[in-house]
């Protein structure tokens, strides 16, 4: 429980459904003395989770991970960005922090199931494999960050709410009285406080500002940047360089500290290497699939071939370009609804 709508309606239901729920907040980890600006766990959120819990007459806890937090998610944010990519802190929280830390701790009191208020909808087929399919609200659908999960993790997870849209579940906070049904979305991620990921990291990881020259494709210095690591794939606006046309990030080239900018013919690519991938059927496919691909959170799938490599990479490629597909960020496969897995696009 978050002290939002989507695990407070998510609880809710599982009330009503006759289920014996415990409620679990995660006290996550905050830079010192910007607390209150932490978008997951603030005090506010964690009384008005009190408050659903108490409403809903079920027990609840505070757990408190701060350091584990800091360790898989902060760390590994901060030394992506320091290694010249860019991290999805979503999945490593997923992989690490909901998906082990708080599924062990659910199951050591005995619970069955981890129930959260995400987008996304878990079947079991006729042989007894766990499928993660899309959520009926596509404009929600939180699948791509879910494509971390094994099957002995789907197995013990419900997703309550996936097969609901974001107005059937904030119709249902008002319909069962919870004081959180206006509460809106938290957009950023948890720990950045104002959202800013350049000024975390200036004042987190000091390292990461070291200026170096701006080059064109053809080596040519153009001017100076401030640091790699607040540069992303695609920027444009920004780089205080002039030019008679409209310049963009295509790469980041850390052995030389360089920023490399090209107009837009350079931005596109059609094909990537993908790393750690995880198949949610438990192994690689044994050869070429067809498959959507998603190379961010909100980007449209678009279709491909992906080659298995060995049983953690694969090689993809798509049939149309794509512009910034951006190393550290999630290439995710679909077949129509269901998602098959995904990894970390190397480049």
């Amino acid at each position: 429980m978050s002290g939002g709508v989507d695990s407070s309606v998510a609880a809710a239901l599982l009330v009503q459904q006759g289920f014996e729920v415990i409620g679990m907040m995660l006290r996550l980890w905050s830079e010192a003395g910007r607390e209150a600006t932490n978008h997951c766990c603030t005090p506010d959120a964690m009384a008005l989770a009190r408050r659903v819990a108490a409403r809903l007459g079920i027990p609840f806890y505070a757990i408190d991970a701060q350091e584990i937090f800091f360790e898989k998610v902060v760390n590994n944010f901060i030394e992506g960005y320091g290694n010249g990519i860019t991290p999805n802190p979503c999945l490593a929280c997923n992989r690490h922090i909901r998906w082990d830390f708080l599924l062990r701790r659910a199951l050591s009191l005995e619970a069955q199931h981890l129930a959260t208020g995400h987008y996304a909808q878990i079947f079991q087929d006729t042989n007894g494999n766990f499928q993660l399919i899309k959520a009926i609200d596509k404009d929600k659908d939180q699948s791509y960050v879910l494509h971390v999960l094994t099957q002995e993790q789907l197995a013990s997870t419900l997703f309550p709410i996936g097969a609901y849209t974001k107005s059937d579940v904030r119709k249902m906070a008002k319909e069962f009285d919870l004081p959180v049904s206006e509460r809106s979305d938290s957009q950023d991620l948890c720990f950045l406080g104002n959202g800013n990921y350049r000024d975390f990291l200036r004042r987190n990881s000091p390292q990461v500002m070291s200026p170096g020259p701006i080059l064109s494709i053809d080596g040519k210095q153009l001017g100076q940047h401030q640091g790699l690591a607040f540069y992303t794939i695609g920027q444009r606006k920004g780089l205080g360089v002039y030019s008679s046309e409209p310049l963009y990030v295509i790469s980041k080239e850390r052995s030389s500290n360089a920023l490399i900018v090209s107009n837009n013919e350079h931005l596109g690519k059609n094909e990537l290497i993908v790393n750690g991938v995880n198949w949610i059927a438990g192994a690689s496919p044994k050869g070429e699939i067809r498959a959507g691909v998603k190379i961010r959170y909100r980007s449209h799938e678009v279709r491909g071939s992906v080659t298995p490599l060995d049983a953690q990479s694969v090689h993809v490629i798509l049939d149309d370009t794509l512009r910034a597909i951006t190393p550290g960020q999630a290439a995710v496969f679909y077949d129509q609804e269901r998602c098959l897995g995904g990894g970390i696009i190397r480049g």
